[in-house]
């Protein structure tokens, strides 16, 4: 057999689908394990990897021609599955890690590769006995690592929500925390945007009944709240890096809830000031801007709608 065959066979003995021990999969347990055709399975070692260094190895050295147009078909469709199975951790050296970081990293488990580097020898059915029992254990281990990164958030209504680590849902769970506790009292959170799963939070039919359907692969705001006494419908963008209300995102919203029976209300939500400022020369007129670090205030880029004095205290 090829080293690659080799590969499938021990993914089909690790319990691994026809789908999930494809070619593909096999390459990308090549490549995370560092083998090529000439290599020995007891040569396989397990460093952390990104998705170009797996994508590199399987180009150079597995001689096999992957366009970088298939990168998420890697990510999604087999590393993925390689997590949710044990054979594969991601980020061990930061749980927190967010989803859509440039430096999410891929590694064999210790375990995995002690059944690798097995393979072609009288251990190999003991240890892929061996790994197989001890996977759910390893399954529960990886996993609570993970759940102990996540962001705990309670939404108006009291229901409880986690969302994943670091990124721009710090932010979020400020803006729910927060600006919707100051601004919008009885307001109901409509949707979440969050890294991890892009409708972990969507009440499609509270918004078909403002009038609002919407493609839920279409460019949504990262927080959607409805505030009922005053039919209005806030629109959010956490911007702790990108992705403020500037006039292109204003059209794209307006556009993307035309149908709405409920007032529009576009706010640009900053973890801070000097993060803001960055971004203040391209905010949209008849928007909000609020900052985490500032609470209890907003700027409001709408001419003269608030324009007006306000009481001085006498010093």
């Amino acid at each position: 057999m090829t080293r690659l065959e080799e590969a499938r066979t021990i993914l089909r003995a690790l319990g691994f689908d026809k789908v999930r021990s494809n070619e593909r999969s096999a390459r990308t347990l090549l490549a995370l394990a560092r083998l090529n055709e000439h290599s020995d399975w007891s040569s396989a070692t397990n460093p952390r990897l990104g998705v170009r260094a797996i994508l590199d190895w399987i180009r150079d050295e597995l001689s096999f021609p992957v366009a970088e147009n298939t990168r998420e078909t890697y990510r999604r469709q087999t590393l993925h599955q390689f997590i949710d199975a044990g054979l594969v951790i991601l980020n061990e050296d930061d749980p927190a890690r967010a989803t859509n970081s440039s430096l999410n990293n891929y590694k064999l488990t210790d375990a995995a590769l002690e059944v690798l580097r097995s393979f072609g020898t009288p251990r190999f059915d003991v240890e892929v006995e061996s790994y197989l029992e001890k996977v759910p254990g390893l399954l529960a281990l990886y996993r609570a690592e993970r759940d102990l990164t996540r962001i705990p958030v309670t939404l108006p209504g009291g229901v409880e929500l986690s969302l994943g680590a670091g990124g721009q849902n710090v932010l979020i769970k400020q803006m729910i925390d927060d600006f919707c506790a100051y601004f919008i009292p009885g307001g109901e959170v409509l949707y979440i945007g969050d890294a991890d799963s892009k409708l972990m939070h969507f009440d499609e039919e509270k918004l078909a009944s403002l009038g609002v359907v919407v493609n839920t692969h279409g460019k949504l705001p990262d927080l959607v709240v409805y505030q009922p006494q005053t039919n209005w419908l806030f629109l959010m963008e956490a911007a702790s890096s990108h992705g403020p209300v500037d006039a292109k995102r204003h059209g794209e919203l307006s556009a993307l809830f035309a149908g709405s029976t409920a007032g529009l209300v576009f706010v640009s939500c900053f973890p801070d000031r000097a993060v803001m400022r960055k971004f203040l020369a391209d905010l949209a007129w008849e928007t909000e801007a609020w900052c985490a670090s500032d609470p209890t205030h907003m700027i409001h880029l709408n001419g003269d709608k608030f324009l007006g004095p306000h009481a001085v205290e006498a010093s």
